[in-house]
């Protein structure tokens, strides 16, 4: 059965944002798995205060909205999001070598991986785990994004944050509450907004941070699969890997529509083309079930869900 929803208040919105305000726009267009559907309100921010406004505006006319930064981590309903959704190009980056630390600063659409090579170009260290780490600054510390033994919780000093009842503050990164793969903004659904972000560097061998960088690039691409999905699908459990567990479950290969658990990592679900976020939902849930069945494992997502999707038909065991 469908959720309703209300509707937006257009006139509003048009008033206040005028031409910039896009309608009816396909939101399979910019998201890394190629699915989801209509969004009622779209809305590009190229500054982080242009974000910060947008947002405010938002609040003030009790629109809910969505920011999307690189469209990775996260499965969009194929009925879309009846709802304000800002695309985040706010891209603007510092790296300051006269602090101490020295510091890498950027706006939350910034793309994370090229934070991290512009650091590496200066011969500092630091975000090398960060190579290869798709999507945007905002996503990563959201999500407390990670890879190759390192973490923005390793790796952040403050983010600045817009609150909708205490405006902007500047949150050090023991506010965030990090645990694995997740931050107090994520667990708690927090509608407060990652405005932009500080990363402490240190001084190192230029080559050798390149170096590295190259090998750790080179190892998620002959590891993880090429084409259209969300990243990892499930968190890894404690002690070990969701990859192993959903393979040792026969499940590699296994397709429903035109979505496929990839034969090179099943922790990839990947859109062959035609896949609808209804296609991927049920690979999820298949892989869950059989997980939870042949292990005893309850695996939790790692992407989010965005708009509505049917509630998980879960098996129970005894």
């Amino acid at each position: 059965m469908k959720m309703t929803r209300p509707d937006l208040p257009l006139n509003q919105l048009r008033a206040v944002f005028g031409d910039r305000l896009q309608e009816n726009v396909s939101l399979a267009d910019y998201t890394t798995a190629r699915t989801g559907g209509l969004a009622d309100a779209f809305l590009p921010v190229h500054t982080a205060a242009d974000l910060a406004q947008a947002v405010s505006a938002a609040w003030e006319l009790g629109v809910p909205c969505t920011v999307l930064g690189g469209g990775s981590n996260c499965l969009v309903s194929d009925e879309g999001l009846r709802e304000l959704v800002l695309l985040n190009r706010a891209r603007n980056t510092r790296i300051d070598t006269r602090t101490t630390p020295p510091t890498a600063w950027a706006e939350s659409g910034a793309n994370f991986s090229a934070l991290a090579r512009q650091a590496a170009l200066r011969g500092l260290a630091g975000l090398e785990w960060a190579a290869a780490v798709p999507g945007t600054v905002g996503g990563a510390v959201f999500g407390n994004a990670g890879a190759f033994g390192g973490d923005v919780r390793g790796s952040l000093l403050l983010a600045e944050i817009l609150h909708p009842e205490r405006g902007r503050e500047t949150w050090p990164v023991e506010r965030l509450e990090y645990h694995y793969r997740s931050s107090v903004l994520k667990r708690e659904k927090s509608q407060a907004v990652i405005l932009s972000a500080v990363f402490h560097l240190t001084e190192g061998d230029k080559a050798a941070i390149q170096a590295s960088m190259e090998a750790n690039t080179g190892q998620r691409q002959r590891t993880q699969p090429p084409g259209a999905s969300m990243g990892s699908m499930f968190k890894n459990p404690e002690g070990d890997y969701a990859g192993r567990l959903v393979d040792a479950c026969g499940l590699k290969g296994r397709r429903i529509g035109g979505a496929e658990i990839s034969p090179v990592h099943a922790n990839f679900f990947v859109n062959l083309g035609q896949a609808t976020a209804s296609d991927i939902w049920q690979l999820i849930q298949l892989a869950h079930n059989a997980v939870l069945e042949q292990h005893g494992i309850n695996l939790e997502l790692e992407i989010e869900l965005l708009g509505p999707f049917e509630p998980m038909v879960s098996i129970h065991r005894s």
